[in-house]
């Protein structure tokens, strides 16, 4: 069956076989492109890849941590936020090559030796090195493969590295609660220090004060050990002079023992008398003296002690007492003795017979004692003499101990300065503490793995799609296949008739008797893809209501206007329209096309299209400037072309000419 429609390039008819294919061209072109294009996270299992772990796990506090296992488990395991997963193969370096070179594998990942290693180099006592793992492509891989497969591979890494992240950040938050804790304890701990060091330097203050007093002391001692010594020397000399009377009365008295006799009995009683009184008073007044003599040696030795004086020296003092109290004890005891002897010399004469021989025994007895009195004093004497050498040597230790006394008093006064300078440092030490301690965050190990979590990936996205191209790529698959669809529309159909110039009919007329069957299958190309478009991407009702309404307004303008490039350039309007095409995608694909381009994009009528189709599948606006934009091109097409068919309504002589059949 034929149709009134003009063929372009041949006279032959237009048949409804002709227009179905003209009908399913964008459908063709854009079923392919979306089914091909869109949304391919959704088949990531078409491609193939390898993993060569070549890690040497690492054993951290008696552990194993093989971190290359786990990135290899979780690039096979994938993500939940992705439909599908590459499908993984466990390989080796040999295979993985041979593998890539033959077209197997789409992409290798390798993870190296160190990998362990380095992930966990943050631990203590580590030098920080960043894990690395390598992704090789084929030189020869599709254009998006390479992305992919990083996109991929990179989530892998990213996901096991904020793992990581969140154990060490637990362990340094965890840590600020210990060192917060350790901190408030020593702040304790210098507090206290404190109060003692205050404490030290109130006693360190007042021991200047008592080391003075024992200075003092000390010169005093020196004084009274020197007049010791002097009066010590006196007592010794005194009883040297005690001990040569001692003597000589023993000597007397034995004379006196000897010369008694009856004629001389009576003088000699008298004199043996008269001496044994004198002998009995010079022999008590010296028991007292050396009984005196002993209690203040024996004071002078409880008082050295007490001063402190040298041992040595005391023990001496303290032997010279003791002999000082044995003289006086035998003093005494030779007192009792002459007094005896003076009771026995003092009877009459009347008794002197009787008396004389027990006279004669009683002063050889007085005379035995007195020289045990004599020896007594000797040995007093003696002691004396050392106590008095003592007391010159207590005398020097004294002074000695004076100068030291007045010289630890000064270093006395500059240790309580310095522990008063100690008590406010320590004071200062102790508020530092405290306020680090404070200033430090405390965490529970749950509030610690909650924060680490958050650190370690502080910052998210939410609204991203899993789609290759995003929202705009089912916009641009669209109006590229509609394009491409009116192109075809004027690839089969004629977009000027022939009979324009023997047409009675107005240009207009002729221009839209062209136009109108272009439109028609512009509108229903339009239905179809937006079909296409809903069985691939799902959208509601209303959606796909404004993008079906935009795509059939965009069917009709696009073959307004690829009627108007043949109409007007002929076959290099075809070249033309081509180029448009290409210039829709290369600047509908990515934003970092030269500004040339996406000024000169801008200004092709696929523009409003994309716009509005875009603003009908998302909250981009523009929807209705699209329209008025495909309406504008649509009738600035359609004057274009009226113009053209009536350039072609004029006559030329070379027209005129007819070619007589040879």
């Amino acid at each position: 069956m034929t149709l009134h429609i003009e063929r372009a390039r041949s006279r032959r008819p237009v048949t409804w076989l002709t227009l179905i294919g003209v009908l399913l061209l964008p459908v063709l072109i854009g079923g392919i492109l979306v089914a091909a294009l869109y949304n391919p996270a959704e088949r990531l299992d078409n491609m193939n890849a390898a993993i060569v772990n070549q890690d040497e796990p690492v054993t951290i506090d008696d552990q194993l941590v093989p971190l290359g296992r786990q990135l290899t488990a979780g690039l096979v395991e994938g993500s939940d936020e992705i439909a599908s997963n590459l499908n993984w193969t466990l390989s080796n370096p040999d295979d993985a090559a041979a593998g890539l070179a033959d077209g197997t594998y789409q992409a290798v990942v390798t993870i190296p030796e160190n990998f362990s290693a380095a992930a966990t180099s943050t631990a203590p006592g580590g030098t920080p090195e960043r894990a690395t793992i390598e992704v090789t492509t084929p030189p020869d891989s599709k254009v998006v493969d390479d992305a992919i497969t990083a996109q991929v591979t990179s989530a892998a890494a990213s996901i096991l590295g904020r793992q990581l992240s969140e154990v060490y950040l637990e362990n340094v938050f965890l840590g600020f609660t210990t060192l917060g804790d350790q901190l408030g304890t020593a702040a304790d701990g210098a507090r206290q220090l404190a109060d003692g060091a205050s404490s030290a330097a109130d006693g360190a203050a007042q021991l200047p004060g008592g080391i003075t007093q024992l200075g003092d002391g000390a010169s005093q001692l020196a004084s009274g050990a020197g007049t010791l010594a002097g009066g010590l020397d006196q007592i010794a000399s005194g009883i040297g002079g005690a001990q040569s009377g001692a003597t000589q009365l023993a000597a007397g008295l034995d004379t006196a023992a000897s010369q008694v006799n009856n004629q001389q009995l009576v003088g000699a009683a008298q004199l043996s008398a008269s001496n044994a009184a004198t002998a009995a008073s010079q022999t008590a007044a010296l028991a007292a003296g050396v009984g005196g003599l002993a209690q203040t040696l024996g004071g002078l030795s409880a008082e050295c002690i007490a001063q402190g004086g040298s041992a040595d020296f005391c023990t001496r003092l303290g032997l010279a007492a003791g002999s000082a109290g044995t003289s006086a004890t035998a003093a005494v005891a030779a007192a009792t003795s002459t007094g005896t002897a003076s009771g026995y010399a003092a009877p009459t004469a009347a008794g002197i017979a009787q008396l004389t021989s027990e006279t004669s025994a009683g002063l050889t007895e007085a005379a035995n004692q007195t020289r045990t009195l004599a020896s007594g004093l000797g040995q007093l004497a003696s002691g004396t003499t050392q106590s008095a050498d003592g007391a010159r040597e207590l005398q020097s230790g004294a002074a000695q101990l004076a100068d030291g006394a007045t010289q630890a008093a000064d270093g006395a006064t500059s240790l309580a300065d310095g522990v008063a300078q100690l008590s406010t440092g320590t004071s200062s030490l102790a508020d530092g503490l405290a306020t680090a301690s404070d200033s430090l965050p405390s965490y529970t190990d749950s509030e610690a793995t909650s924060l680490a979590n958050v650190v370690s990936d502080p910052v998210t996205t939410d609204g991203l799609g899993s789609s290759l191209f995003g929202a705009s790529a089912v916009p641009l698959l669209a109006s590229l296949a509609l394009w491409f669809g009116g192109l075809g529309t004027f690839i089969a159909l004629q977009a000027a008739s022939r009979r324009a110039l023997t047409s009675r009919s107005p240009s207009a007329a002729l221009a839209l008797r062209g136009f109108a069957p272009a439109a028609a299958i512009g509108a229903i190309q339009g239905l179809l893809v937006a079909g296409v478009v809903q069985l691939a991407a799902t959208y509601d009702l209303g959606q796909w209501s404004l993008f079906a309404l935009l795509c059939v307004i965009a069917g009709v303008a696009f073959a307004a206007v690829n009627q108007a490039l043949v109409a007007v350039f002929g076959g290099a309007g075809r070249w033309l329209a081509a180029l448009v095409g290409v210039l829709t995608v290369a600047t509908g694909v990515v934003s970092t096309v030269p500004g040339v381009l996406s000024q000169a994009a801008s200004l092709l009528p696929t523009s409003p299209a994309y716009t509005g189709m875009l603003a009908a599948l998302t909250d981009a606006g523009g929807f209705g400037s699209a329209i008025a934009g495909l309406l504008i091109w649509a009738g600035l097409a359609f004057i274009s072309t009226t113009i053209a068919v009536a350039r072609r309504r004029v006559a030329r002589p070379r027209d005129l000419l007819v070619v007589s059949p040879a």
